[in-house]
């Protein structure tokens, strides 16, 4: 198919470009996959904006001159022709470009990186490279029982097991969860010795499972406690599929966290009260609260809360189980991780925490990120559950500013990248759809620009001092705040806020990199030393191999 066919009109001279910030006239031209406009003023950039980025192509009627794009990031821009039938022509390619159903006719396929590729991202955070984290557990294998993505599609293709349930067993037992997701290790707290572990819900009705039962059962460490968490809300708990004496290891807590058709409702309810500039201070802050918003952010707090507080107070093994186990679920262990997990508060141990508990995990990042508030399509299916994520990790970090390696600026940039790229690494529902595509030889990893040394710069956060500690923030309602610099970016002033920004720069910027360096050395040192010990290798012997 050539794009050709969807483009009408490529270029109208005299349109007048209006956005939150600006007003300019120009050259407007159409191109396969960016809107851009040649400004008349000399010496001004020109702006371009890709074609996934509009969410809403808004035309108020046949005689109108005017456009209206509503925008992934927040951003509404208008667009005024100096004829009707040019507005149509452009608004009728615009609506075409922005929803191509051919994954394949997406940019990241065509995007060429101006930049040479250091390290490839695709390869970064293999499954096998994450499992050698976990070598001093001698629990757990790696098994390739999903190989070809055979019995679970949306599950990548090897996947963390405990040692002593074989193949076969996992064969019969998946087939008792939804969507064949069946408990798969996610997290080993080396603290407590104990673990994390994901799965889809119990699907089969008044049956039960030995297979699922011994699988879940060899997750339990002896002598300690177990907890099964059941995030459903409402009566679907009670509706229960399983038989809880089957499974006397595990004790069943319910923490409900929202499902994805509410959580895109109040996304909507959010995004309104944001843009609405008429409201008063009053009326705003009602709107935002009859969002519920912040509600939600809150309720997969505080179940992630809970399941660190069991894993490193009480040193538990915890199943999360959502409903497929690729929405909630996930927001649970990743929060949870960032909560328990140094590593993960580090920009590449952010990047493979979201590659092994979003991408790698099986979050239908197509189906949900297609859109972001409007869709015309018949099967709605959009839902910002990654953003929840994201909004619910932000919350920690204005908490906890100093324990962060990563500012504000990289979670912004993760959001952007999910619902419009250049790079491929948010294509797709699962791994088995990207394997098919061939992502990896045919597109560019987000993880191989950021981990740039001069885009990297752009993300690191100067106040950051490693902290080891778990921590633990305050989901009092009062401590949950509106994330303004991400819902109403381009309606408040940045200028402010990156004048304090950029002081704090200046002040410990002399220091930043080498801090990052010499952070960065420590945990190679402590990773390699580690592997040295466990060779048999005596700690001092082990710290001067390493250093040397």
């Amino acid at each position: 198919m050539e794009f050709s066919e969807f483009i009408t009109l490529p270029q109208v001279e005299g349109v007048v470009f209006t956005s939150q910030s600006q007003k300019v006239e120009g050259q407007l031209c159409i191109t396969s996959h960016h809107l851009i406009l040649a400004r008349r003023i000399e010496n001004q950039d020109e702006f371009w904006l890709p074609h996934s980025k509009v969410d809403q192509v808004e035309r108020k009627n046949p005689n109108s001159r005017s456009l209206t794009l509503y925008c992934k990031d927040f951003q509404v821009i208008s667009l005024l022709f100096p004829q009707a039938e040019e507005c149509a022509q452009v608004a009728s390619s615009i609506e075409k470009l922005s929803n191509l159903a051919d994954v394949s006719l997406l940019y990241p396929f065509y995007h060429s990186c101006s930049f040479q590729v250091l390290e490839d991202g695709w390869l970064a955070f293999t499954t096998h490279s994450e499992f050698t984290k976990y070598r001093n557990s001698n629990d757990f294998r790696l098994s390739e029982v999903n190989k070809n993505f055979e019995l679970c599609p949306s599950y990548q293709g090897q996947v963390v097991v405990p040692k002593s349930i074989d193949d076969e067993t996992i064969r019969k037992a998946a087939p008792f969860r939804k969507l064949n997701r069946f408990p798969v290790l996610s997290y080993v707290h080396k603290a407590s010795g104990t673990y994390m572990v994901r799965a889809g819900q119990v699907e089969a009705k008044g049956k039960r499972s030995r297979e699922d039962e011994a699988l879940l059962d060899a997750f339990v460490v002896s002598g300690k406690k177990a907890y099964k968490v059941d995030m459903r809300t409402g009566t679907s708990t009670e509706n229960s599929n399983e038989t809880e004496g089957n499974y006397s290891l595990w004790k069943k807590v319910n923490l409900p966290v929202q499902k994805w058709p509410v959580v895109q409702e109040s996304f909507s309810a959010l995004i309104e009260a944001c843009r609405d500039t008429t409201l008063s201070t009053e009326k705003f802050l009602s709107k935002l609260n009859s969002s519920h918003w912040l509600d939600y952010v809150r309720d997969v707090l505080i179940c992630s809360c809970v399941v660190a507080t069991y894993i490193h107070r009480e040193a538990c093994t915890v199943l999360i189980e959502g409903f497929d186990g690729t929405d909630r679920t996930l927001q649970v262990t990743s929060l949870s991780q960032v909560i328990l997990e140094p590593d993960c508060r580090t920009i590449r141990g952010f990047e493979a925490l979201i590659e092994r508990e979003w991408i790698q995990a099986g979050h239908p990042f197509a189906d949900r990120c297609s859109k972001a508030l409007y869709s015309n399509t018949q099967a709605k299916k959009e839902s910002p559950m990654f953003l929840l994520f994201l909004d619910g990790v932000w919350q920690i970090w204005q908490q906890f500013p100093c324990s962060f390696e990563f500012n504000e600026d990289f979670l912004q940039l993760l959001y952007d990248n999910c619902y419009s790229s250049s790079y491929g690494t948010f294509l797709c529902n699962n791994q088995k759809e990207r394997a098919q595509l061939h992502l990896h030889k045919r597109t560019i990893s987000l993880w191989s620009y950021v981990n740039r040394p001069e885009f990297l710069e752009l993300y690191l956060n100067p106040l950051y001092e490693p902290n080891n500690d778990a921590i633990f923030p305050s989901i009092a309602p009062q401590s949950l705040i509106l994330w303004k610099n991400l819902y109403m970016r381009y309606l408040i002033d940045p200028a402010p806020h990156r004048e304090v920004w950029d002081k704090i720069k200046h002040i410990k910027g002399k220091n930043s990199g080498l801090q990052l360096k010499a952070s960065r050395l420590r945990r190679q040192i402590d990773a390699l030393s580690k592997e040295l010990q466990d060779e048999g290798i005596s700690t001092n012997e082990a710290l001067v191999r390493t250093t040397s």
